[in-house]
């Protein structure tokens, strides 16, 4: 029998999902085929309603070798585990001749850890271990929620938190899962046979695809202890997001509260010298950090330096007294000192890392209103962590409807640790880029609106002409309205003048579930739904109910942002334009992300106003709007408010 072809396969798994095979779905399966193939590596820019996630699951199941699919959403796991796989690969089984097997992966604390749940939480006040169940009272919340997870943990077949429905608090998540470092280990662990993060390992092993996050691939690739099973090929969807993911895996904190659960978890396990040595050197750190100020330490000041040095040495030399007593007194008293150890070796971790200084990290004080003051450090860039630990053994095929800033790949690029595409050399990957273009008629769906007749917006205070712009924008769209804003406080804002002056229901962000925000949003026509641009990249609303997308200003970072700062300045040491590398490409990936929530169908219509001229009068403006969707481009508010009035009558007529 021949080989079927890459077309027939994917028309077989088209078909099987109900969909209609597009020119840019087939392209994108091509060139993934052509990478695996080839051994080289692919940036894919796919936008939204190309398929693209058949686009690669199809030439990789196709390929035959194991596949890791890495993905920045839950929303999109699922759909891949619950929808996607099945069907292709039932389509896909009479061609190949084989069925392959599919698994999902997380991070060990996703997943109900059995010996919490029936040995008890170890207890930092008194010696052992208490039940948690008898602590929080039946009738609270917790409590509520605790014994609910007790039965479900009989029924479970997986233990994987996003199965519990309705979910619970972390709070409550908590008191049943461990991090890895505080697990005991299977062989170790009497509920090691039927531990459901081993079973999700063991069944990743036996899969020929596996589903992952961002964070368990940075995890894998960071720590050096393999979590993901070997593998041939990467596909990392969503992978506008890879790199802010990475860098939160690789930044380390320290505040004094974490500093003092350490010590009450260690010091009934140590002698009295050393449980007294770490006491002695919180307190020195807890004194200091009354007094940070937020921002960035580009050096550690002495008395700084002191404490933490003071702090690394007492975790040593509790680390290495854990090892060698025993208290016969303390109830299962593996779990007690793993918890412990684990606590007091993050902490020397990130004491140390401060304390040895690299020109590669950025320190700085952060300062919360309710929980205090916290001390951060974080890689000045992940680019070439990236490119020694993703591109070295395999094949990586990286994709989203957003790569393609300001015309070219090469910015993403260089931010994964690529060199310009083209380059030659020894040790330097070797990659393409392809857009691989939208099904929708941009032009002609949408209209890209700039407000160029606005002041340019402040750091702070009131925007009484955005205002008034927004509100004129809400009522000749009826309602209709996703409103992207910089700041929650910009969100708040807006929500409350328009919920003074306008007649339509206004949702906004935190007053209730995305989930159910959505939902309510997409149900009445009328409703407009505020929030902050960076928690609205998943937002999925076809039709009537969302035409009219405004941006209050153009996302930059904030000017104190010591990661983005200290990356910037980098750049600009090094002879490039920061504010470039940086600060617009992070502004260009969130607006398109943003505008993006626009046209999600083909019989989509409807506007993206930014009341924000400088994207109509700065220099860098050229840049940010090659980096939108091709939108018809206008700034004549009285064109925008008629268009706005037609598309919400049609729709009207249309009974939506």
């Amino acid at each position: 029998m021949t080989k079927p072809s890459l077309p027939e396969l994917l028309h077989a798994a088209v078909s099987a999902v109900g969909g209609l095979e597009r020119p840019g779905q087939v392209t994108m399966a091509t060139a993934v085929a052509d990478a695996i193939d080839g051994g080289s590596h692919l940036l894919v820019q796919a936008g939204t309603g190309t398929g693209k996630s058949l686009g690669y699951l199809v030439p990789a199941l196709a390929h035959g070798e194991r596949v890791v699919v890495a993905t920045a959403t839950l929303a999109l796991q699922r759909q891949l585990v619950e929808r996607d796989l099945p069907r292709t690969v039932d389509a896909l089984h009479p061609q190949l001749r084989r069925r392959p097997e599919f698994a999902m992966l997380k991070g060990r604390s996703n997943y109900l850890c059995l010996h919490r749940l029936h040995e008890g939480v170890p207890q930092e006040e008194e010696e052992g271990l208490f039940d948690q169940f008898e602590a929080a009272a039946p009738t609270s919340k917790l409590g509520q929620d605790l014994l609910r997870m007790r039965d479900w943990a009989d029924e479970t077949e997986t233990g994987d938190r996003d199965d519990l429905t309705p979910g619970v608090s972390d709070r409550a998540w908590g008191q049943v899962s461990v991090s890895s470092r505080e697990c005991l280990g299977a062989s170790k662990c009497a509920y090691g046979a039927e531990c459901f993060a081993e079973m999700a390992r063991e069944r990743a092993k036996l899969s020929d695809v596996v589903v992952t996050n961002h964070a368990l691939l940075a995890i894998d690739a960071i720590e050096g202890a393999p979590v993901l099973p070997q593998h041939e090929v990467l596909i990392v969807d969503e992978a506008h997001e890879l790199v802010s993911r990475v860098t939160g895996v690789a930044t380390g904190e320290l505040t004094p509260g974490q500093v003092n659960r350490a010590v009450r978890r260690a010091a009934k396990l140590v002698n009295e010298k050393a449980a007294d040595q770490l006491q002695s050197a919180a307190e020195g750190f807890e004194r200091l950090m009354e007094l940070a100020l937020p921002g960035r330490l580009e050096e550690v000041p002495e008395d700084l330096g002191y404490a933490l040095m003071a702090l690394r040495d007492a975790a040593r030399t509790v680390i290495s007294a854990l090892g060698s007593t025993r208290d016969k007194s303390v109830q299962d008293e593996d779990a007690v000192r793993k918890q412990a150890l684990a606590a007091v070796e993050s902490v020397h971790g990130v004491a140390e890392r401060i304390s040895n200084g690299s020109e590669y990290d950025v320190v700085w004080y952060e300062r919360h209103d309710r929980f205090g003051a916290s001390l951060r450090v974080a890689p000045l860039s992940v680019s070439g962590l990236l490119r020694e630990k993703l591109f070295a053994d395999r094949s990586v095929v990286l994709t989203s409807a957003t790569l393609k800033l300001g015309g070219d790949f090469n910015g993403v690029g260089a931010s994964l640790g690529l060199a310009p595409e083209g380059t030659e050399g020894e040790d330097v990957p070797q990659w393409k880029g392809i857009d691989v273009g939208s099904p929708f008629d941009y032009p002609k769906q949408g209209i890209l609106y700039v407000a160029r007749h606005l002041a340019t917006p402040g750091r702070e205070g009131s925007r009484g002409d955005m205002m008034d712009e927004l509100a004129e924008l809400v009522e000749a769209a009826g309602g209709r309205t996703l409103g992207l804003f910089s700041s929650m406080r910009a969100a708040q804002a807006a929500a409350e003048e328009l919920r003074g002056r306008l007649d339509r229901p206004i949702l906004l962000q935190g007053e209730d579930t995305l989930g159910e925000l959505i939902k309510t949003f997409s149900g009445d026509p009328e409703t407009c739904l505020f929030g902050t641009l960076s928690l609205w990249q998943g937002v999925d609303v076809p039709g009537a109910s969302c035409q009219l997308v405004v941006m209050d200003r153009i996302p930059f970072p904030r000017p104190d942002d010591p990661l983005m700062s200290a990356r910037q300045k980098a750049v600009e040491e090094g002879g490039g334009n920061g504010f470039m590398a940086v600060a617009a490409t992070h502004a260009a990936l969130l607006m398109a992300q943003g505008a993006g929530r626009l046209v999600r169908a083909t019989g989509d219509r409807g506007v993206v106003a930014v009341l924000d001229p400088r994207l109509a009068n700065a220099r860098y403006g050229s840049y940010l709007r090659a980096s939108l969707p091709d939108f018809w481009y206008t700034t004549d508010r009285n064109q925008v408010r008629r268009s706005l009035s037609a598309i919400d009558a049609v729709a009207k007529a249309d009974g939506k």
